[in-house]
Protein backbone atom coordinates (compact mmCIF):
# COMPACT_ATOMS: atom_id res chain seq x y z
CA UNK A 1 0.00 0.00 0.00
CA UNK A 2 2.60 2.39 1.18
CA UNK A 3 4.87 1.43 -1.95
CA UNK A 4 1.98 2.27 -4.34
CA UNK A 5 1.09 5.67 -2.64
CA UNK A 6 4.78 6.66 -3.23
CA UNK A 7 5.06 5.48 -6.38
CA UNK A 8 1.98 7.96 -7.41
CA UNK A 9 3.23 10.77 -5.55
CA UNK A 10 6.03 10.31 -7.22
CA UNK A 11 3.85 10.35 -11.02
CA UNK A 12 2.41 13.63 -9.92
CA UNK A 13 5.64 15.40 -9.12
CA UNK A 14 7.03 14.41 -12.43
CA UNK A 15 3.82 15.55 -14.12
CA UNK A 16 4.14 18.89 -12.49
CA UNK A 17 7.97 19.49 -13.24
CA UNK A 18 7.26 18.72 -17.09
CA UNK A 19 4.82 20.96 -16.91
CA UNK A 20 6.34 23.60 -15.36
CA UNK A 21 9.42 23.30 -17.88
CA UNK A 22 7.14 22.88 -20.25
CA UNK A 23 5.84 26.66 -19.15
CA UNK A 24 9.16 28.16 -18.62
CA UNK A 25 10.54 26.96 -21.98
CA UNK A 26 7.01 28.82 -24.15
CA UNK A 27 7.60 32.34 -21.96
CA UNK A 28 11.30 32.51 -22.27
CA UNK A 29 12.08 31.19 -26.20
CA UNK A 30 13.61 34.49 -27.14
CA UNK A 31 16.05 35.02 -23.69
CA UNK A 32 17.28 31.56 -24.73
CA UNK A 33 17.61 31.86 -28.04
CA UNK A 34 19.97 34.70 -27.32
CA UNK A 35 21.50 33.52 -25.07
CA UNK A 36 22.07 30.33 -27.23
CA UNK A 37 22.97 32.31 -30.34
CA UNK A 38 25.63 34.46 -28.84
CA UNK A 39 28.03 31.77 -28.13
CA UNK A 40 29.25 29.65 -30.94
CA UNK A 41 29.20 26.28 -29.61
CA UNK A 42 32.16 24.99 -32.72
CA UNK A 43 35.15 26.03 -32.91
CA UNK A 44 35.34 28.35 -29.48
CA UNK A 45 34.67 31.96 -31.17
CA UNK A 46 33.57 34.66 -29.07
CA UNK A 47 30.22 36.15 -28.35
CA UNK A 48 27.80 37.73 -30.43
CA UNK A 49 27.57 41.52 -29.29
CA UNK A 50 24.40 42.69 -29.09
CA UNK A 51 23.88 46.60 -30.47
CA UNK A 52 20.25 47.48 -29.91
CA UNK A 53 16.64 45.56 -29.82
CA UNK A 54 14.33 46.43 -32.75
CA UNK A 55 10.52 46.58 -32.67
CA UNK A 56 8.92 43.14 -33.50
CA UNK A 57 6.34 44.06 -35.73
CA UNK A 58 8.92 46.03 -37.97
CA UNK A 59 8.27 49.70 -36.27
CA UNK A 60 11.24 52.31 -36.60
CA UNK A 61 11.65 51.80 -32.95
CA UNK A 62 14.81 50.64 -31.43
CA UNK A 63 15.83 50.03 -27.53
CA UNK A 64 19.41 49.86 -25.79
CA UNK A 65 17.93 47.34 -23.50
CA UNK A 66 15.21 44.41 -23.86
CA UNK A 67 11.70 45.44 -23.48
CA UNK A 68 8.65 44.64 -24.85
CA UNK A 69 5.96 46.21 -26.86
CA UNK A 70 2.34 47.37 -25.86
CA UNK A 71 1.26 43.80 -26.98
CA UNK A 72 3.56 42.08 -24.70
CA UNK A 73 5.85 41.03 -27.32
CA UNK A 74 9.92 41.22 -26.55
CA UNK A 75 12.08 43.10 -28.90
CA UNK A 76 13.95 41.47 -31.12
CA UNK A 77 18.06 42.09 -30.44
CA UNK A 78 20.52 42.91 -33.23
CA UNK A 79 23.98 41.80 -33.43
CA UNK A 80 26.87 43.46 -34.36
CA UNK A 81 27.41 40.83 -37.56
CA UNK A 82 23.79 41.64 -38.53
CA UNK A 83 23.82 45.35 -38.18
CA UNK A 84 26.77 45.52 -41.33
CA UNK A 85 24.55 43.68 -43.28
CA UNK A 86 21.33 45.18 -42.79
CA UNK A 87 23.38 48.77 -43.66
CA UNK A 88 24.94 47.78 -46.22
CA UNK A 89 21.57 47.14 -47.73
CA UNK A 90 22.86 44.29 -50.01
CA UNK A 91 21.10 41.82 -51.97
CA UNK A 92 22.93 38.85 -53.75
CA UNK A 93 22.33 36.91 -56.83
CA UNK A 94 24.82 34.31 -58.45
CA UNK A 95 26.89 34.87 -61.19
CA UNK A 96 24.79 32.72 -63.73
CA UNK A 97 22.02 34.78 -62.90
CA UNK A 98 23.72 38.19 -63.27
CA UNK A 99 24.98 37.03 -66.73
CA UNK A 100 21.76 35.64 -67.74
CA UNK A 101 19.55 38.99 -66.63
CA UNK A 102 22.55 40.88 -68.82
CA UNK A 103 24.00 43.01 -66.00
CA UNK A 104 26.22 45.26 -67.10
CA UNK A 105 28.35 47.79 -64.78
CA UNK A 106 30.86 50.73 -65.06
CA UNK A 107 33.15 52.30 -63.01
CA UNK A 108 31.86 55.85 -61.76
CA UNK A 109 34.68 58.38 -62.73
CA UNK A 110 35.31 61.93 -63.03
CA UNK A 111 34.98 63.54 -66.20
CA UNK A 112 34.41 66.31 -68.52
CA UNK A 113 30.82 66.72 -68.82
CA UNK A 114 29.55 67.72 -72.62
CA UNK A 115 25.99 68.55 -74.13
CA UNK A 116 24.62 69.20 -77.53
CA UNK A 117 21.11 70.63 -77.29
CA UNK A 118 18.85 69.33 -80.12
CA UNK A 119 15.73 70.95 -81.20
CA UNK A 120 12.99 71.43 -84.17
CA UNK A 121 13.18 74.32 -85.95
CA UNK A 122 11.43 75.98 -89.48
CA UNK A 123 13.21 78.18 -92.29
CA UNK A 124 12.06 81.76 -92.83
CA UNK A 125 12.91 84.76 -94.82
CA UNK A 126 15.24 87.12 -93.75
CA UNK A 127 12.99 89.83 -91.90
CA UNK A 128 15.68 92.69 -93.74
CA UNK A 129 15.51 91.16 -97.12
CA UNK A 130 11.54 91.78 -97.26
CA UNK A 131 10.32 94.06 -99.68
CA UNK A 132 6.76 95.22 -100.68
CA UNK A 133 5.46 96.97 -103.66
CA UNK A 134 2.86 99.77 -102.64
CA UNK A 135 2.36 102.84 -105.04
CA UNK A 136 1.80 105.92 -102.99
CA UNK A 137 -0.83 107.02 -105.77
CA UNK A 138 -4.00 106.21 -107.31
CA UNK A 139 -4.08 104.32 -110.47
CA UNK A 140 -5.24 101.62 -112.59
CA UNK A 141 -3.20 98.53 -113.76
CA UNK A 142 -2.52 98.62 -117.97
CA UNK A 143 -0.14 95.91 -118.18
CA UNK A 144 1.22 92.94 -115.89
CA UNK A 145 5.30 92.24 -116.61
CA UNK A 146 5.52 89.36 -113.40
CA UNK A 147 1.95 88.16 -113.20
CA UNK A 148 2.71 84.50 -111.25
CA UNK A 149 3.35 83.75 -107.64
CA UNK A 150 7.56 82.54 -106.71
CA UNK A 151 8.55 84.18 -110.11
CA UNK A 152 12.33 85.65 -109.91
CA UNK A 153 12.75 89.11 -110.89
CA UNK A 154 16.00 91.25 -110.35
CA UNK A 155 16.56 94.88 -108.97
CA UNK A 156 14.97 97.39 -111.63
CA UNK A 157 13.02 94.75 -113.48
CA UNK A 158 9.49 96.09 -114.71
CA UNK A 159 6.65 95.05 -112.54
CA UNK A 160 3.59 96.54 -114.17
CA UNK A 161 2.63 99.66 -116.27
CA UNK A 162 0.18 101.86 -114.35
CA UNK A 163 -2.26 104.66 -115.45
CA UNK A 164 -2.52 107.78 -113.12
CA UNK A 165 -3.53 111.01 -113.23
CA UNK A 166 -1.20 112.16 -110.47
CA UNK A 167 1.64 111.07 -112.63
CA UNK A 168 0.22 112.74 -115.81
CA UNK A 169 0.16 116.05 -113.92
CA UNK A 170 3.24 115.95 -112.32
CA UNK A 171 5.14 115.52 -115.88
CA UNK A 172 3.16 118.25 -116.96
CA UNK A 173 4.14 120.45 -114.09
CA UNK A 174 7.32 119.34 -114.99
CA UNK A 175 7.63 120.40 -119.06
CA UNK A 176 5.98 123.51 -118.25
CA UNK A 177 8.79 124.15 -115.65
CA UNK A 178 11.45 123.56 -118.31
CA UNK A 179 10.09 125.51 -121.42
CA UNK A 180 9.32 128.40 -118.50
CA UNK A 181 13.32 127.89 -117.66
CA UNK A 182 14.23 128.33 -121.53
CA UNK A 183 11.84 131.58 -121.89
CA UNK A 184 13.28 133.28 -119.41
CA UNK A 185 17.01 132.96 -120.35
CA UNK A 186 16.97 136.85 -120.80
CA UNK A 187 15.30 137.67 -117.63
CA UNK A 188 16.74 138.20 -114.42
CA UNK A 189 18.46 135.79 -112.08
CA UNK A 190 15.37 135.34 -109.78
CA UNK A 191 13.14 134.52 -112.48
CA UNK A 192 15.33 132.16 -113.82
CA UNK A 193 15.71 130.34 -110.27
CA UNK A 194 12.57 130.29 -109.91
CA UNK A 195 11.65 128.25 -112.81
CA UNK A 196 14.61 125.88 -112.13
CA UNK A 197 13.01 125.35 -108.38
CA UNK A 198 9.36 124.78 -109.95
CA UNK A 199 11.10 122.15 -112.40
CA UNK A 200 12.87 120.34 -109.72
CA UNK A 201 10.11 120.32 -107.63
CA UNK A 202 8.17 118.46 -110.58
CA UNK A 203 10.93 116.20 -110.74
CA UNK A 204 11.47 115.23 -107.05
CA UNK A 205 7.69 114.66 -106.76
CA UNK A 206 7.94 111.54 -109.20
CA UNK A 207 11.13 110.25 -107.11
CA UNK A 208 9.39 110.34 -104.18
CA UNK A 209 6.25 108.46 -106.12
CA UNK A 210 9.24 105.83 -106.71
CA UNK A 211 9.62 106.32 -110.62
CA UNK A 212 12.76 105.07 -111.15
CA UNK A 213 15.43 107.55 -112.03
CA UNK A 214 15.95 105.86 -115.62
CA UNK A 215 11.96 107.06 -116.79
CA UNK A 216 12.69 110.38 -115.15
CA UNK A 217 15.96 110.64 -117.59
CA UNK A 218 13.74 109.68 -120.44
CA UNK A 219 11.84 112.17 -119.57
CA UNK A 220 14.26 114.89 -119.28
CA UNK A 221 16.04 114.38 -122.56
CA UNK A 222 12.73 113.41 -124.77
CA UNK A 223 10.64 116.28 -123.39
CA UNK A 224 7.38 114.00 -123.64
CA UNK A 225 5.31 112.79 -121.05
CA UNK A 226 4.01 109.33 -120.94
CA UNK A 227 0.42 108.05 -120.91
CA UNK A 228 1.18 105.17 -118.83
CA UNK A 229 4.21 104.82 -116.39
CA UNK A 230 6.29 101.89 -115.57
CA UNK A 231 6.80 100.63 -112.10
CA UNK A 232 10.45 98.41 -111.26
CA UNK A 233 11.17 96.08 -108.82
CA UNK A 234 12.55 97.64 -105.66
CA UNK A 235 15.29 95.01 -105.04
CA UNK A 236 16.05 91.06 -106.53
CA UNK A 237 14.46 88.03 -105.10
CA UNK A 238 10.80 86.12 -105.35
CA UNK A 239 7.66 86.79 -105.88
CA UNK A 240 6.06 85.75 -102.28
CA UNK A 241 2.44 87.48 -103.17
CA UNK A 242 0.97 89.18 -105.80
CA UNK A 243 -1.80 90.86 -105.55
CA UNK A 244 -1.84 93.03 -109.04
CA UNK A 245 -4.35 91.89 -111.32
CA UNK A 246 -4.84 93.30 -115.10
CA UNK A 247 -7.06 96.29 -115.18
CA UNK A 248 -7.63 96.96 -111.65
CA UNK A 249 -7.66 99.96 -109.51
CA UNK A 250 -5.49 100.48 -106.52
CA UNK A 251 -5.44 103.12 -104.14
CA UNK A 252 -2.13 104.60 -102.45
CA UNK A 253 -0.24 102.31 -100.01
CA UNK A 254 -2.25 99.42 -101.26
CA UNK A 255 0.06 96.27 -101.57
CA UNK A 256 0.44 94.76 -104.81
CA UNK A 257 3.47 92.29 -104.56
CA UNK A 258 5.51 91.09 -101.42
CA UNK A 259 8.98 90.16 -102.97
CA UNK A 260 12.14 88.55 -100.48
CA UNK A 261 15.42 88.51 -101.20
CA UNK A 262 16.57 84.41 -100.26
CA UNK A 263 20.13 84.52 -100.48
CA UNK A 264 20.04 84.83 -96.98
CA UNK A 265 17.82 83.24 -95.03
CA UNK A 266 17.26 82.61 -90.89
CA UNK A 267 16.31 79.42 -89.18
CA UNK A 268 14.32 79.57 -86.29
CA UNK A 269 14.75 76.67 -83.68
CA UNK A 270 11.93 76.10 -80.57
CA UNK A 271 14.57 75.43 -77.51
CA UNK A 272 13.35 74.12 -74.39
CA UNK A 273 13.49 76.69 -71.49
CA UNK A 274 15.74 73.88 -69.47
CA UNK A 275 18.08 73.84 -72.47
CA UNK A 276 18.60 77.59 -72.89
CA UNK A 277 21.41 78.55 -70.49
CA UNK A 278 23.39 76.18 -72.82
CA UNK A 279 22.78 78.21 -75.81
CA UNK A 280 24.85 81.42 -76.22
CA UNK A 281 24.95 83.96 -79.41
CA UNK A 282 27.70 82.88 -81.79
CA UNK A 283 27.73 79.93 -81.44
CA UNK A 284 27.82 77.29 -84.34
CA UNK A 285 24.83 75.13 -85.12
CA UNK A 286 24.40 72.45 -87.38
CA UNK A 287 21.21 72.20 -89.45
CA UNK A 288 19.70 69.27 -91.25
CA UNK A 289 16.27 69.17 -93.32
CA UNK A 290 14.13 66.11 -94.84
CA UNK A 291 14.70 67.30 -98.36
CA UNK A 292 18.66 67.26 -98.47
CA UNK A 293 19.44 64.16 -95.86
CA UNK A 294 22.96 64.21 -97.49
CA UNK A 295 23.98 67.67 -96.63
CA UNK A 296 24.31 70.12 -93.40
CA UNK A 297 24.29 73.37 -93.35
CA UNK A 298 26.46 75.54 -91.21
CA UNK A 299 24.86 78.12 -88.97
CA UNK A 300 25.21 80.69 -86.19
CA UNK A 301 23.14 81.91 -83.38
CA UNK A 302 22.70 85.36 -83.67
CA UNK A 303 20.07 86.18 -81.80
CA UNK A 304 17.69 84.46 -78.80
CA UNK A 305 14.30 85.77 -78.54
CA UNK A 306 13.20 87.25 -74.87
CA UNK A 307 9.80 85.43 -74.86
CA UNK A 308 8.97 82.01 -73.52
CA UNK A 309 5.58 80.33 -75.72
CA UNK A 310 3.54 79.47 -72.60
CA UNK A 311 1.98 76.85 -74.32
CA UNK A 312 5.11 74.67 -75.67
CA UNK A 313 7.34 76.26 -72.74
CA UNK A 314 10.27 77.10 -76.03
CA UNK A 315 11.67 80.29 -77.35
CA UNK A 316 12.70 80.78 -80.47
CA UNK A 317 16.50 80.98 -81.16
CA UNK A 318 17.69 82.33 -84.35
CA UNK A 319 20.23 80.96 -86.98
CA UNK A 320 21.47 83.13 -90.21
CA UNK A 321 22.87 81.11 -93.31
CA UNK A 322 23.74 81.68 -96.65
CA UNK A 323 21.79 80.50 -99.27
CA UNK A 324 23.37 80.92 -102.39
CA UNK A 325 21.59 78.19 -104.30
CA UNK A 326 18.56 78.71 -102.75
CA UNK A 327 18.42 75.33 -101.60
CA UNK A 328 16.07 76.35 -98.36
CA UNK A 329 13.26 77.78 -98.84
CA UNK A 330 10.66 79.29 -96.38
CA UNK A 331 8.21 77.44 -93.91
CA UNK A 332 10.93 74.34 -94.60
CA UNK A 333 11.19 72.00 -91.55
CA UNK A 334 14.35 71.63 -90.10
CA UNK A 335 16.29 69.83 -86.97
CA UNK A 336 19.09 71.53 -85.03
CA UNK A 337 21.80 70.38 -83.32
CA UNK A 338 23.58 73.05 -81.47
CA UNK A 339 27.19 73.18 -80.92
CA UNK A 340 28.31 71.00 -77.63
CA UNK A 341 29.05 73.57 -74.50
CA UNK A 342 31.81 72.03 -72.82
CA UNK A 343 32.45 72.29 -69.21
CA UNK A 344 36.54 72.72 -68.37
CA UNK A 345 35.97 71.60 -64.87
CA UNK A 346 35.95 67.59 -64.21
CA UNK A 347 33.09 66.18 -62.29
CA UNK A 348 32.01 62.94 -60.78
CA UNK A 349 29.74 61.07 -63.59
CA UNK A 350 27.75 57.86 -64.25
CA UNK A 351 25.75 57.16 -67.31
CA UNK A 352 22.06 58.17 -67.48
CA UNK A 353 20.82 54.58 -68.10
CA UNK A 354 22.39 54.15 -63.98
CA UNK A 355 20.28 55.92 -62.34
CA UNK A 356 16.71 54.57 -61.46
CA UNK A 357 14.19 57.73 -61.36
CA UNK A 358 11.02 57.21 -58.68
CA UNK A 359 10.42 60.72 -59.45
CA UNK A 360 11.09 62.44 -55.91
CA UNK A 361 14.64 60.69 -55.66
CA UNK A 362 17.22 58.78 -57.60
CA UNK A 363 19.58 56.13 -56.67
CA UNK A 364 21.47 53.86 -58.43
CA UNK A 365 22.62 49.75 -57.60
CA UNK A 366 26.53 49.34 -56.56
CA UNK A 367 27.96 46.23 -57.42
CA UNK A 368 29.87 45.45 -54.48
CA UNK A 369 31.35 42.16 -55.81
CA UNK A 370 30.76 38.73 -55.84
CA UNK A 371 27.52 38.71 -56.82
CA UNK A 372 26.02 41.93 -54.03
CA UNK A 373 24.47 44.83 -55.33
CA UNK A 374 24.12 47.77 -52.72
CA UNK A 375 20.59 50.09 -53.65
CA UNK A 376 22.20 53.66 -52.67
CA UNK A 377 20.10 57.32 -52.99
CA UNK A 378 22.10 59.74 -55.18
CA UNK A 379 21.95 63.62 -55.33
CA UNK A 380 22.47 64.60 -59.71
CA UNK A 381 23.40 67.59 -61.36
CA UNK A 382 23.77 68.11 -64.51
CA UNK A 383 22.98 66.24 -67.20
CA UNK A 384 25.28 65.77 -70.53
CA UNK A 385 25.32 63.36 -73.15
CA UNK A 386 24.69 60.06 -72.20
CA UNK A 387 26.32 60.85 -68.23
CA UNK A 388 24.96 63.06 -65.44
CA UNK A 389 26.89 65.01 -62.87
CA UNK A 390 26.38 63.28 -59.04
CA UNK A 391 26.63 65.71 -56.47
CA UNK A 392 26.22 62.91 -53.30
CA UNK A 393 25.73 59.42 -52.75
CA UNK A 394 28.89 57.87 -54.49
CA UNK A 395 32.71 57.98 -55.18
CA UNK A 396 35.43 58.09 -57.74
CA UNK A 397 36.26 53.96 -58.40
CA UNK A 398 32.85 52.03 -57.02
CA UNK A 399 30.36 50.07 -59.69
CA UNK A 400 27.31 50.96 -60.82
CA UNK A 401 24.97 48.67 -62.67
CA UNK A 402 24.26 50.40 -66.04
CA UNK A 403 22.09 47.67 -67.78
CA UNK A 404 19.79 45.09 -66.44
CA UNK A 405 16.66 43.45 -68.96
CA UNK A 406 14.76 43.13 -65.38
CA UNK A 407 14.68 46.53 -64.93
CA UNK A 408 11.22 47.82 -66.75
CA UNK A 409 10.51 51.33 -65.33
CA UNK A 410 11.95 54.19 -63.34
CA UNK A 411 9.83 53.59 -59.68
CA UNK A 412 8.99 49.78 -59.98
CA UNK A 413 12.15 48.48 -61.12
CA UNK A 414 14.53 48.73 -58.16
CA UNK A 415 11.00 47.28 -55.78
CA UNK A 416 11.21 44.58 -58.72
CA UNK A 417 15.09 43.71 -57.80
CA UNK A 418 14.81 43.93 -54.57
CA UNK A 419 12.14 41.39 -54.32
CA UNK A 420 13.71 39.14 -57.03
CA UNK A 421 17.04 39.49 -54.59
CA UNK A 422 16.54 38.16 -51.13
CA UNK A 423 19.81 38.32 -48.32
CA UNK A 424 19.94 34.66 -48.11
CA UNK A 425 23.00 32.76 -49.95
CA UNK A 426 20.06 29.92 -50.83
CA UNK A 427 17.42 31.62 -53.25
CA UNK A 428 16.26 30.70 -56.23
CA UNK A 429 14.95 33.22 -58.96
CA UNK A 430 10.75 33.33 -59.43
CA UNK A 431 9.99 30.42 -61.50
CA UNK A 432 12.35 27.84 -60.87
CA UNK A 433 12.28 24.58 -59.05
CA UNK A 434 14.59 23.90 -56.14
CA UNK A 435 16.16 20.44 -56.51
CA UNK A 436 18.21 18.99 -53.52
CA UNK A 437 19.07 22.76 -51.90
CA UNK A 438 20.04 23.57 -55.63
CA UNK A 439 18.00 25.51 -58.58
CA UNK A 440 17.18 23.81 -61.93
CA UNK A 441 19.75 24.78 -63.71
CA UNK A 442 21.96 23.37 -61.53
CA UNK A 443 23.23 26.89 -59.87
CA UNK A 444 23.30 27.58 -56.30
CA UNK A 445 20.75 29.76 -55.91
CA UNK A 446 19.14 31.86 -53.06
CA UNK A 447 15.84 31.41 -51.07
CA UNK A 448 12.62 32.85 -52.71
CA UNK A 449 11.38 35.74 -52.50
CA UNK A 450 7.65 34.40 -51.11
CA UNK A 451 7.66 33.04 -47.70
CA UNK A 452 7.46 29.24 -47.84
CA UNK A 453 5.68 26.72 -45.49
CA UNK A 454 8.77 25.25 -44.30
CA UNK A 455 10.90 27.56 -43.49
CA UNK A 456 11.28 29.52 -40.14
CA UNK A 457 7.04 28.44 -39.65
CA UNK A 458 5.27 28.87 -36.37
CA UNK A 459 1.93 27.21 -35.82
CA UNK A 460 -0.94 28.52 -33.54
CA UNK A 461 -4.53 28.14 -32.96
CA UNK A 462 -7.22 30.89 -32.56
CA UNK A 463 -10.64 31.58 -33.44
CA UNK A 464 -11.31 33.80 -36.93
CA UNK A 465 -12.91 37.22 -35.73
CA UNK A 466 -13.28 38.30 -39.70
CA UNK A 467 -12.57 37.89 -42.53
CA UNK A 468 -11.78 40.28 -45.79
CA UNK A 469 -11.32 38.93 -48.90
CA UNK A 470 -10.80 41.85 -50.92
CA UNK A 471 -7.71 42.18 -49.27
CA UNK A 472 -6.92 38.52 -47.73
CA UNK A 473 -6.68 39.29 -44.26
CA UNK A 474 -7.92 37.61 -41.33
CA UNK A 475 -8.75 38.58 -38.36
CA UNK A 476 -7.42 35.79 -35.70
CA UNK A 477 -7.96 35.93 -31.48
CA UNK A 478 -4.62 33.56 -31.25
CA UNK A 479 -3.75 31.47 -27.97
CA UNK A 480 -0.13 32.25 -27.06
CA UNK A 481 2.52 31.04 -29.69
CA UNK A 482 5.27 29.75 -27.79
CA UNK A 483 7.99 29.92 -31.07
CA UNK A 484 7.60 33.41 -30.65
CA UNK A 485 7.05 34.43 -27.36
CA UNK A 486 3.63 35.61 -28.27
CA UNK A 487 1.16 36.12 -25.74
CA UNK A 488 -2.71 35.81 -26.74
CA UNK A 489 -4.26 38.75 -28.89
CA UNK A 490 -6.17 39.66 -31.30
CA UNK A 491 -4.16 40.60 -34.55
CA UNK A 492 -4.47 40.63 -38.37
CA UNK A 493 -2.40 38.57 -40.38
CA UNK A 494 -2.16 38.50 -44.48
CA UNK A 495 -3.14 34.97 -46.13
CA UNK A 496 -0.55 34.13 -48.48
CA UNK A 497 -2.95 32.18 -51.07
CA UNK A 498 -6.63 33.83 -51.19
CA UNK A 499 -8.14 30.11 -52.15
CA UNK A 500 -7.60 29.45 -47.89
CA UNK A 501 -10.30 32.07 -47.59
CA UNK A 502 -13.16 30.03 -49.38
CA UNK A 503 -13.24 27.93 -46.48
CA UNK A 504 -13.85 29.74 -43.43
CA UNK A 505 -16.28 31.47 -41.58
CA UNK A 506 -16.38 33.93 -38.66
CA UNK A 507 -16.43 32.77 -34.67
CA UNK A 508 -14.18 29.05 -36.32
CA UNK A 509 -11.86 27.64 -35.00
CA UNK A 510 -8.91 27.13 -36.94
CA UNK A 511 -5.27 25.61 -36.52
CA UNK A 512 -2.92 27.99 -38.53
CA UNK A 513 0.77 28.52 -39.42
CA UNK A 514 2.72 31.50 -40.01
CA UNK A 515 6.27 32.59 -41.68
CA UNK A 516 7.80 36.12 -41.34
CA UNK A 517 7.77 37.95 -45.37
CA UNK A 518 9.66 40.64 -44.17
CA UNK A 519 10.98 41.74 -40.82
CA UNK A 520 8.32 41.99 -38.30
CA UNK A 521 5.87 40.91 -40.99
CA UNK A 522 4.21 37.59 -40.82
CA UNK A 523 1.32 36.11 -43.33
CA UNK A 524 -0.53 32.93 -43.11
CA UNK A 525 0.59 30.06 -45.56
CA UNK A 526 -1.52 27.06 -44.35
CA UNK A 527 -4.91 27.56 -42.07
CA UNK A 528 -7.57 25.36 -42.01
CA UNK A 529 -10.47 24.79 -39.61
CA UNK A 530 -10.16 22.86 -35.97
CA UNK A 531 -12.83 19.87 -34.72
CA UNK A 532 -14.69 20.86 -32.13
CA UNK A 533 -14.70 18.63 -28.93
CA UNK A 534 -18.05 17.56 -29.70
CA UNK A 535 -17.21 16.41 -33.40
CA UNK A 536 -13.93 14.43 -31.44
CA UNK A 537 -16.69 13.08 -29.64
CA UNK A 538 -18.52 11.07 -32.51
CA UNK A 539 -18.32 7.64 -33.78
CA UNK A 540 -18.36 7.35 -37.49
Amino acid sequence: MKLGVKLTAFVALAAILFVAGYWWGAIRPSTSAAKASSVVSVGGKPERRILYYRNPMGLPDTSPIPKKDPMGMDYIPVYEDEESTSADAAVKIGVERIQKLGVRTERVGMRELSRTVRAVATVQADERRLYVVAPRFEGWIERLHVNTTGQMVRKGDPLMDVYSPDLITAQHEYLIARRGTKDVEDGGLEVRAGMERLAESALQRLRNWDISAADLKTLQQEGKFTHSVIFRSPASGVVLEKRAIQGQRFMAGEILYQIADLSRVWVLADVFEQDLATIQPGQAAAIRVEAYPDKVFPGEVTFIYPTVNPETRTAKVRMELPNPQELLKPAMYAKVEFGSIQRKDRVLAVPESAVLDAGTRHSVLVDLGEGRFEPRLVKLGKHADDYVEVLGGLKAGEMVVVKANFLIDAESNLKAALSSFTRSSQASMPGEEREGGRTASGSSGTVPSSPSPSSSSHRGEGIIEAIDVANTTVTLAHRPIASLAWPEMLMDFKVLDPALLRMLKPGQKVAFEITEASPGEYVIVRIQPQASAADHGKKP
